[in-house]
């Protein structure tokens, strides 16, 4: 869309207001600013472009109507860099006034404003064209650096928080003080079942690209200067010249605030009456008896592309207004003298504010989804994180706690129970400091199942494991020991188990993993992630997940493919 409005823009500017065809210097200006400013030919740019523009522009003489000379002015600031671009800008500026220095005050203002605004516009039109590009491009690149960000930030609180608790817990293992080890351990496996909080909103910011705020206030300013110039020239009465700039500064005004920057979808407040009032305003000075000012429609036929949120609607509506300015010159006049130039006026006028005001929101949209793709990465990477930290850490927190106890009841025990305790709290921490990193939590299957007979038949329970398989893949190996770890944490955690069966089976191009306990007590357990975390990474996988609950009895039921999909 924003390539279309250029080269429309691009168009209208280089056919003269009298609606005659432009010479061959203007046909070629136009095709090296074509060079400059569409997205296809961008890297072309260069001071070869520049140089270009400057001998047409030198070739063309006077060019009241800007068109030719504002393609040089938009050509330097495109291709120099720095303060130098304005200062080359400037010269251009002034270049115009020179050129036309012959001409009456009027025709010289009228040279040097248009020279400027309509550079500053297909300057703004290119660059928003280019900034929409550039930002869409990087989409990726700043997912990518919001999920590196999330890992450091998630890095430094988990050895702030666990971290520190774990290593703690060594340092009273090595001492010998197992009654303090518990209630760290359980205030810690409390926050790694809480769930993550949501990643805060980006704040809106200004809602205008840098460069497009001062240059639309440039051209918002530089327009009605020249139709009050055009109106006090008119030989109309004093009170309606008034009336005249009355109504031009109350479009211009209702222009700019329908063209303020806004989050899409949204339109301007009191959208109801300040865009009727403005179409009345603009139309009204096509009644006048003498010399119809018919530029107005062209700023409120923009304001109806840009307000009414139904394309085709806007667009019929602001066919009919463009096309009331033709049949009412016609109807007053009797003589098509004029017309063509003044319909080409008004749909040049359109375009440029309704182009502005288009590329300026299209920059916009792509900057918040971007912003939203790089939070929505960001939060998917906290939740993989937290569901990590849960799967991967509560068990250790568990083990430990249970270890503890039991050493703490039976010193005949404490040595060798607080000797396991270091060795769980030494592999949690070590989880830990893996867990923002990326890639599969690397775990074993057959690890796992021994840290679980051990720890299950610490807290009491006799463990019965049916686990003779072939050898699984890496991917499935290691997610079983997920369900395995997570499965055991559930049982020290929700039950009084005395009896755990384990069983692993192979069939059908499927695993099967089975845990069985007898220790359901009735009571309601606390609200955790665990059984919501084993789904989702079993889906991700291509399995599933099931648990039931009869007789005092908790099984928990999972499946994944044998050779399962690649997937977190």
């Amino acid at each position: 869309m924003s390539t279309l409005i250029i080269l429309v823009v691009l168009l209208l500017l280089v056919i003269p207001p009298t609606a005659g065809l432009p010479g061959a210097p203007a046909l070629l200006s136009l095709g090296l600013q074509l060079l400059c400013s569409l997205p296809r030919t961008r890297r072309l740019r260069g001071w070869w472009l520049v140089a270009g523009q400057a001998a047409l522009f030198a070739w063309m003489g006077p060019v009241p109507f800007g068109g030719p000379s504002a393609f040089f002015a938009a050509s330097v600031l495109l291709v120099a860099r720095g303060p130098l671009r304005w200062v080359l800008f400037g010269g251009v500026t002034a270049a115009a006034g020179v050129v036309n220095l012959g001409a009456d005050a009027y025709v010289w203002v009228n040279a040097v404003g248009n020279t400027a605004t309509q550079g500053l516009v297909v300057f703004a039109l290119t660059r928003l064209s280019d900034l929409r590009d550039e930002l869409h491009a990087t989409r990726a690149e700043l997912a990518a650096r919001s999920v590196a960000e999330e890992r450091e930030r998630a890095g430094h609180d988990l050895d702030a928080v666990l971290g520190s608790t774990l290593s703690r817990v060594i340092g009273l293992a090595a001492a010998g003080r197992a009654g303090e080890i518990p209630p760290l351990t359980r205030r810690a496996a409390q926050q790694v079942r809480q769930r993550p909080e949501p990643p805060p909103m980006p704040p809106p910011g200004d809602l205008t690209p840098r460069l497009a705020l001062p240059i639309l206030t440039v051209v918002y300013l530089w327009f009605p200067v020249a139709a009050i110039i055009v109106v006090a020239r008119a030989p109309v009465p004093v009170g309606l010249r008034v009336a005249y700039w009355v109504a031009v500064i109350a479009v211009v005004a209702l222009q700019a605030y329908h063209a303020l920057p806004r989050p899409p979808g949204a339109r301007p407040r009191h959208a109801a009456w300040t865009l009727p009032a403005q179409l009345l305003l603009a139309w009204l000075p096509l009644l006048e008896p003498d010399r119809p000012y018919y530029q107005l429609v062209g700023w409120a036929a923009a304001s109806l592309l840009i307000v009414i949120p139904t394309p085709r609607l806007a667009w019929a509506l602001y066919a009919a207004t463009v096309a009331s300015v033709p049949a009412v010159l016609l109807a007053r006049s009797g003589s098509a003298a004029g017309i063509p130039a003044a319909l080409l006026e008004v749909v040049g006028m359109s375009a440029m504010f309704y182009g502005l005001t288009a590329v300026t929101r299209l920059v916009y949209q792509v900057r918040e989804s971007r912003l939203a793709l790089a939070g929505l990465a960001a939060a998917r990477e906290r939740r993989r994180i937290a569901q990590d930290v849960h799967d991967l850490i509560g068990y250790g927190l568990s083990a430990i706690t249970v270890k503890a106890e039991l050493a703490a009841r039976d010193p005949a025990r404490a040595e060798a129970e607080l000797a396991g305790v270091v060795t769980v709290a030494r592999t949690a921490l070590a989880d830990l400091r893996a867990i923002p990193g990326d890639g599969e939590p690397g775990l074993s299957l057959r690890a796992e199942l021994a840290s679980a007979r051990e720890v299950l038949e610490a807290a009491g329970a006799t463990v019965e494991i049916d686990a003779d398989h072939a050898p699984l893949p890496d991917g499935v190996d290691a997610l079983l020991a997920v369900v395995v770890r997570e499965a055991a944490t559930n049982v020290l955690r929700h039950s009084e188990a005395r009896h755990v069966t384990i069983a692993l089976s192979t069939g059908d191009d499927l695993v099967r993993l089975r845990v069985d306990n007898d220790g359901v007590t009735g009571r309601p357990a606390e609200p955790g992630q665990g059984v919501a975390n084993l789904t989702a990474r079993l889906a991700a996988r291509g399995g599933g997940l099931t648990t039931a609950s009869r007789d005092h009895r908790f099984r928990l039921d999972a499946t994944v493919p044998a050779e399962a999909s690649s997937g977190h």
